[in-house]
Parts: C-alpha cells; structure tokens; sequence
C-alpha cells in the first residue's frame, strides 16, 4: 500500500494542463511509490476515462464548507479553493499529502522529496513567493507623516475577508505563502487550524483566495508549524521567469548559483498577444539562456 500521495484537482477547460502534470510525475521511476489522486470539479467522463489509466483514484470535489450559491453557481473549479484544506477526508488511506495545482508541473524529483520530508512531525511544508528578483508583492504609498496607503495581496484580501484590523495588520507586510503547491500529514492538527480559519474567511471574503487567506492566517498568527522550502520548490514563473540550462535541457533560477527549478508552476498566467500560456499551448516566450542566448519556448510541459 502506497503511503504518500500527490494530489490536483481540475475542471474540463484545465484537463489538458492536468495531464501534463501527470505526465511530468509519472516519467520518474520514483513515482511508483506514490500515489496520485485527482479531484474532479467538471471533468467530462471521456477525460475521467483517460485520466483513471494514470492515477490511483479520482472523486468529484465537494463544497465541503458552505457557501453563497449565487457566488459559486456555474463555476465548479471554485470548489479548489475549499476541497484541498479536506484531503485527508477525500483520500484517508494515505499519510503524507502532497497538493500541487494542475497548472504547474514538476521538473525535478528531488522537489517531490523535500515536500514530503518537510511535513514529517505534523508541519507544514510550503514556500514563500519571495526570492532573489521576484515581483514584490507588497508597496506602500507614503501620503505624510506616519500615514501610508498598504497596497498587499495579505492586506487586501484580509480587510475583505473582515477578520479584523490588527490580524490585516499583522499580514500586510508578511512574505506572501503560495498555496498551490503544500504538503501535510494526515494527523497533522494545521489541517483543523486551516479549515476552521477557512471558515471565517468564506463567510465575507471572496472565494477565490480565501483558503490562501486562510493557510496564511494559520502561519503568521495561528504558528502552526512549518517548514519552509526553498523558492525552486514552488517557482512562480509570472513572478519572475526562469532561465533555460541547454546543455542539460532544464529550466533553472535565473540567478547564481542557478540551481534547477523543482516544480514550475504557471500561476496567474504567462500572457503574450493577451492569451494565457495555460490556455494555449501553441503561446511562446523569448527565454535567455545560461550562455546569454535568447529562445522561442513554452514554459509548459514538454515544451
């Protein structure tokens, strides 16, 4: 029996990036001790069909917490942002989880093993999305004085959500916790803290976002435990993007010591002409290798 599990969720119009995910796990010999469960929030039966001859298991994502029906009526793939804080109560076979969203896809193995070394003893293992050269997040508009505007992602979302001002606060300045790539045990007590805390979130805020909202509050207020893995873990390419290792066929941080990306993953979309990358696979984008060279390359799998 397999023990350790990697876990997505998709709709029919992300299928296709879903397989290539897939794909991206199941070339490496070392996944045959892993088990691959997916989340199905409008899958077509055909694409079920195809997907039942890769993975272990897949079952239809629930609202597993209530929420607004005019907010998420017709848009199933919303059901992401509450199904993956419940993963034990989807797959309880398993003890050691492995969430990636279907839009990233893994590059190197040994990303796969520190996720699921870092959640041993009940913590957290996830990444901040902060690293030499990426995006800021978070901007301050100084008016006079002591008063400034807070621009954050944290900080917005967390006055929306209405969980008060001093946690906002609290957050405005936080590095900013990606949630589109964690693992946990089973046992862990952060899955109760996270849920709970989604709770809370839903109730005011937006859907989309709350349960980062939600993982956030639990690290920087609640302390759980966590582990923190380096940013090649979780290497958001809209925040900065890589550069290509030709000599080893590889995407790697584009900084010294240019250490290989783990797990890329397409969050927010990589956009030329106005179309996303994630949509159409055809999209390519100037890359500048380690020899200094720009090419014409898609940043998804196999590209």
């Amino acid at each position: 029996m397999k023990k350790n599990v990697i876990v997505s969720l998709a709709d029919s119009n992300y299928f296709e990036l879903l397989d290539e995910l897939i794909e991206s796990i199941i070339r490496f010999e070392e996944s045959k001790n892993v088990a691959i469960c997916i989340l199905d929030a409008g899958l077509t039966q055909d694409q079920k069909t195809l997907l039942s001859k890769k993975v272990d298991q897949i079952k239809s994502a629930e609202w597993d917490i209530n929420v607004s029906q005019f907010k998420v009526k017709g848009k199933e793939w919303l059901k992401s942002q509450v199904s993956r804080a419940f993963l034990p109560k989807y797959f309880p076979d398993y003890e050691k989880f492995l969430w990636i969203d279907c839009d990233a896809w893994v590059q190197d193995w040994s990303a796969i093993e520190l996720y699921f070394k870092a959640c041993e003893g009940g913590k957290l293992g996830i990444t901040q999305t902060m690293a030499p050269g990426y995006r800021i997040m978070s901007k301050v508009k100084w008016l006079f004085g002591k008063l400034a505007i807070i621009k954050s992602q944290n900080f917005k979302h967390a006055v929306s959500s209405k969980i008060g001002i001093e946690k906002a606060r609290k957050l405005a300045f936080a590095p900013h916790i990606n949630i589109g790539v964690f693992s946990l045990e089973k046992n862990s007590k952060c899955w109760q803290v996270w849920q709970a805390n989604l709770k809370k979130t839903l109730s005011s805020g937006q859907i989309f976002g709350s349960e980062g909202l939600a993982i956030n509050i639990s690290v920087y207020i609640d302390d759980v435990e966590t582990e923190f893995l380096p940013i090649n873990c979780n290497w958001i390419a809209s925040n900065l993007l890589p550069k290509l290792d030709q000599g080893n066929n590889k995407f790697v941080e584009p900084f010294l010591p240019n250490i290989s990306i783990g797990i890329m993953h397409l969050a927010a979309g990589i956009w030329k002409d106005g179309k996303d990358m994630r949509v159409d696979k055809s999209i390519k984008i100037d890359i500048e290798t380690l020899s200094k060279n720009k090419v014409s390359k898609s940043l998804r799998y196999l590209n």
